[in-house]
């Protein structure tokens, strides 16, 4: 009883020590929600209803997953700087996009900053079979040019920071010994949606999903303009006329692949590690079955 009771208050204050954070990380995700309706003028009442009732529900949620002993599903909870890197990618992305558009009602340095580079990368970018490309040519026909300069402007930015954050991602995974760095790596708590014992080898699984995200990851930004081009020609076809569609659409578009391709490369290199774990443990028993003799 005892026993019981000390592990209860352990557990309470676990979740006490983690509610500070999770707080701060419920805070941020409110900025990230609300930015695009708090930087562009015009935003209509019943947008910004929509945005705060969605603010609330996603604080909820982060501070729900960060606060209890185990997330029910994010991932890698535990094993900083993954959820960092992927959360800074999006906030980048939208805050980068929100400036661009805020340059159009209200312009200023700042925002002429953000519209330069997104054209100068748009441009770059923008070349036959390229994910941009396939972007602006997944618009009607009959679609305002000046829609579609700011369509391959902010596809541009988008799918560049999405491509740095994987850079970044593979380099901190690296140089940091991601994800132990010295400490233990709990899979239960940072893999909530995966089951170790549904079936065959942890190992050879882990892989072949992080191979399987890898390659979803690097299609989807090629795949998702096809498919939304074809879903058109049977249904009406995409409207992107307003800037918070337009915002949200782009930067989904650039940070779910980016999220995906990072996922795939946790996955690998946690399989890696277990890998390593069990080489270790066949070494000491050859060791000690040697040293029998």
């Amino acid at each position: 009883m005892i026993a019981a009771s000390a592990l209860v208050i352990m557990g309470v204050d676990a979740v006490f020590r983690r509610l500070p954070a999770a707080m701060m990380r419920a805070i941020l995700v409110v900025m990230l929600v609300v930015m695009p309706s708090a930087l562009l003028i015009g935003s209509g009442n019943d947008a910004t209803q929509v945005v705060v009732l969605v603010a609330i529900f996603a604080a909820l949620f982060t501070l729900v997953e960060y606060s209890a002993a185990s997330p029910s599903l994010v991932e890698f909870r535990d094993a900083p700087p993954f959820n960092r890197t992927r959360f800074s990618a999006l906030f980048a992305t939208v805050l980068c996009l929100s400036m661009i558009f805020r340059g159009y009602d209200n312009p200023s340095p700042l925002t002429a900053m953000f519209e330069t580079t997104g054209a100068a990368i748009g441009q770059a970018i923008d070349f036959p079979y390229s994910p941009v490309r396939l972007m602006v040519l997944m618009m009607p026909a009959d679609s305002d040019p000046a829609l579609l300069d700011r369509l391959r402007d902010a596809a541009g930015l988008s799918y560049l920071i999405g491509l740095f954050s994987i850079v970044w991602f593979i380099v901190l995974l690296r140089l940091q010994r991601w994800p132990r760095r010295g400490g233990a790596f709990n899979v239960w708590v940072n893999l909530p949606t995966f089951d170790p014992t549904a079936g065959g080898d942890v190992v050879l699984r882990l892989q072949r999903d992080g191979r399987i995200n890898i390659i979803l990851g690097f299609l989807l930004p090629f795949l998702a303009p096809v498919v939304v081009k074809l879903a058109a020609l049977f249904a009406a076809p995409i409207n992107l006329d307003n800037p918070h569609s337009l915002i949200w659409t782009v930067a989904a578009w650039a940070f779910l692949p980016a999220s995906i391709v990072m996922r795939g490369v946790a996955l690998t290199r946690v399989a890696d590690m277990i890998q390593m774990q069990r080489d270790k443990v066949r070494h000491r028993a050859a060791v000690s079955a040697l040293s029998g003799y």
